[in-house]
Formats: structure tokens, sequence, C-alpha cells
């Protein structure tokens, strides 16, 4: 913050401000109250930024751009950590670059993507020409940190006639329900929801962006599960074959209908599955909708352990090459009953031409997650043991 207002300032010096929109989203309101106390909150004002609320803000989608049209091609440059498409405004034809706050306020005075801070001079508002001065700042501000405005309202002290009130009838807020745990038994024939080509991060996984207001539905929610993940199949997004009836329809929708039909389902994966946000929502709409089981080239760390926490299984192919053998109209047996630690678990894939091929498949669960698995989540799990707990006490 405070290398991006000395910047400005110099900016302002010379008695220009920004030449495309600015804004400034302060982590938190620890951050939007140190920087209005020491002054850098006034100088992003006086350039004609946009202080925006203390939140993930655009980073992951909470903007209400106005500037553009959904469609319009248009670029951003930006100093959040993530630029997938339509990640941050929703617009699948933002071209959005990530680079350090330092550039992205250059950019913003120069209002030219091609403007290098270096070597290339801007003009006062007398025409006269100037570089701009190396960016100064502070790692932490030397009266330390304001905290700013406490907000925070504390639950009462005797919760037992606390009772949290949900309309059946909101679109927003939902209570989740416990997963069903293990039958017990191996799974057979279960179909290949879809394989997934190519990156599949959690936003492919679950959107962001306009999604979040159903954060806290997890039924509304999951219809925008893998609705990003590109089929290898035909290359689309959001384009899969139901098996059981031929059609392409979205994925959320075929994933419905075999939930409905009592049909558990598989996704193949390609290379670190799951990588960037550490989205819980990309492991709750999964099993929420019915699957069984993520098999995949590699995780990303957070993300296994998530579907672990879920009750899914997360599996890693023992030999990546399988990958490309796996249509995706085949059908797997899965030998869960033989699912221990250190293991690795034998499937069968079985082809409509009735051919057939067993390889297996690898895993990283310790007893303590196997348990998340066969009481079907972590929380069922913590739920089971503490009413142990209390029948024996």
């Amino acid at each position: 913050m405070s290398r991006s207002a000395s910047i400005i300032q110099d900016a302002l010096d010379h008695g220009i401000k920004a030449k495309s929109l600015y804004t400034v989203t302060p982590g938190s309101e620890q951050i939007r109250a140190t920087i209005a106390r020491d002054g850098q909150l006034q100088t992003f004002e006086e350039f004609g930024g946009m202080v925006l609320a203390n939140a993930c803000g655009p980073c992951i989608g909470q903007w209400d751009r106005r500037d553009v049209k959904k469609g319009e091609a248009n670029t951003i440059v930006s100093s959040y950590n993530r630029n997938f498409t339509g990640r941050n405004d929703a617009n699948p034809a933002t071209h959005a670059f990530v680079t350090s706050p330092d550039l992205t306020t250059a950019f913003a005075i120069a209002g030219d993507l091609r403007f290098n801070p270096l070597t290339d001079k801007l003009k006062d508002k007398d025409g006269n020409e100037f570089l701009l001065k190396p960016p100064t700042g502070i790692a932490l501000p030397d009266r330390g940190y304001d905290p700013g405005q406490d907000t925070y309202q504390a639950p009462p002290a005797d919760r037992s006639a606390v009772e949290v009130q949900v309309a059946p009838t909101s679109d927003r807020l939902q209570k989740l329900s416990p997963f069903d745990a293990w039958d017990g038994k191996d799974a057979t024939d279960v179909p290949i929801l879809i394989k997934c080509q190519g990156k599949t991060t959690t936003d492919h996984i679950s959107m962001a962006g306009p999604w979040l207001k159903y954060r806290g539905h997890l039924d509304n929610i999951s219809n925008n599960m893998l609705i990003g993940a590109i089929n290898a199949e035909n290359e689309k997004a959001n384009s899969i074959k139901n098996i059981f009836t031929g059609e392409f329809d979205a994925v959320p929708a075929t994933a419905r209908d075999y939930k409905a039909r009592g049909v558990k389902w598989a996704v193949i994966g390609d290379w670190n599955y799951g990588e960037g946000s550490s989205r819980e929502h990309a492991a709750l709409e999964p099993r929420h909708l019915g699957g069984l089981a993520i098999i995949t080239k590699s995780f990303a760390r957070i993300h296994e352990t998530n579907l672990k926490k879920q009750g899914m299984l997360p599996l890693t192919f023992e030999n990546p090459e399988d990958y490309d053998k796996i249509k995706t109209d085949d059908k797997l047996d899965m030998e869960l009953s033989n699912l221990k630690v250190g293991e690795p678990l034998k499937v069968t894939f079985k082809s409509t031409d009735g051919k057939s091929w067993s390889t297996n498949l690898l895993h990283t669960f310790n007893e303590g997650q196997l348990e998340w698995f066969r009481n079907g989540s972590a929380l069922n799990t913590m739920a089971k043991k503490a009413k142990e707990a209390a029948a024996s006490a």
C-alpha cells in the first residue's frame, strides 16, 4: 500500500491522476483503518481511485462491474493472485493480467499497457516530460496496525436454547444434512460423469463470482459444479453425455439425473486437479450430487484433503498413462472392501464393447481418514464420536 501510494503521490505532484479505473481492496478492517490513519487512503482517493469494501472483492468475483458489458473484450491488470477466465468480473472476454501493485499503479497512471515505468516518460499538467520515481515504502507501519472497528458479535454464554432458524423457502441459506455413510459394499458399474481435459482448478469445479450468494445453500451452488471443466470427449465446457438418455446436457443436470436414479458416479481428472483456491464447495458439491470418486493423474494437496473430509475417494493412477485409455462411456468396478492404508485399490474399467481391463489406483488415506469415508464424512465421524462419548459418560 505504501509503495503504491508513493507512486501516486509522485503523479499527483506533477498534476496528473489515474487515466483508467483504479480500485483498492483492503484485505481487512485492520488494513483499511491503518491506511486511513496513515494517509494512504486519502492519497488513493485524491488520485481518483475507488477504495472498495474490506472483502475478497474482485479477487473472487465480488465486483459489481459497470464500466464494460459482459462479453465485451477488455483488459484488466491486477495484483490479485488469480486470473482465471471470468474470475474477477464474470466476463469471459476479459483479459486479466497479474503483476505487482507497483506496476498495476503505473499502468493506471499511464493508461497504456505498453508503458514501461523504467524507461518511458509521462507528461505533467503543463506538458513537461518526467519519469516516475522508484517507489518507496515501509514493510510495517511505524505506529503499528490500527485494529479499526470492532464488529465482532459474540454468541451468548449459554447457547443451549439457541435455535438457528432458516426459512425453507430461502435460496441463499440451507441447513446441511449429513451425508450417507458407506454401505460396506464394493462399487460396481460406476459411470464416468466427465473426463476432464487439462487444467481443472477449483474455479473450474466451483466458480465464484455471482455464485457466491449461494455459498450458504449447498443445493443451489451445486448448479455450478464442474461447469468450467473441459470435457475430453468433445473439448467443450459444461456439455457431457447422459449415459441413460444419450443426450448431452450440463454437468450438474446430468449428475442430478444420476443421483435421482440412485447411481453413484466418478470423475476422471488430469494433473494437479483442484489447484487454486482451497474452496471447500469444490468438494462438497460432487459429494452432494452423488459423486463417489475423483480419479486423477495428481491432486492439489488441499483439495485432496477436502474431498476426504466429505467422504469422497480422491485416487490417483499408479500409471498416469491409464488416463489416455479411459473412454467417457466406460464403467468401473471398485473393490472398496479392500481399501486399506498404504495399499493400492484395484479398479476394473469396462467398455461398452464388453472388453475390460484392471489397474491399481493409489491413495493417501490414513486410518483416521478412512473412518471419514466409512462414516460418510469427517463431520459424521465427529458427531459419532461425540455421541459415543456422551453415552459412556
